[in-house]
């Protein structure tokens, strides 16, 4: 039996906007995932900085920070046993057009053309970036 891990979900202020805060909560637990902790945050441009630390610098950063300033974001710590690897396969592909059908962002998502940060969520892609993430989303 694998160890439990835990992992970073966001929902982006368009998956806030459009209601789907549920749909994709239903989803995450219905694969069995554990829900440790939610919150409703509205982020400093700081705190988006600091998340998308490793974007700092590209042509797409200050639009990505705009738009994940834009409304409220539902932050998520999840628990489970290979729960980093199962949300990425579950969240679909960065781009909801060519996502997968029975994934969150190819059922859910819209074709923005090159526009893919509005892909309704975002999930920690390795152990190491889901606890720097965690720290940041869930300090005291």
């Amino acid at each position: 039996m694998t160890a439990i891990e835990e992992t970073l979900v966001l929902i982006k202020p368009d998956g806030v906007a459009r209601g789907l805060t549920g749909e994709i909560l239903a989803r995450l637990e219905r694969k069995g995932f554990v829900l440790a902790d939610i919150r409703l945050v509205h982020p400093t441009r700081e705190l988006l900085e600091q998340h998308y630390a490793e974007h700092q610098g590209k042509p797409f950063f200050p639009a990505l920070v705009d738009f994940m300033a834009s409304g409220p974001i539902v932050a998520i710590r999840l628990q489970g046993q290979r729960v980093i690897e199962g949300v990425r396969i579950l969240t679909g592909s960065t781009n909801p057009a060519t996502a997968a059908a029975g994934t969150i962002r190819g059922d859910l998502g819209r074709d923005w053309g090159t526009d893919v940060q509005q892909n309704l969520v975002h999930a920690s892609d390795s152990p190491e970036s889901a606890a720097r993430e965690l720290a940041l989303w869930f300090a005291a």
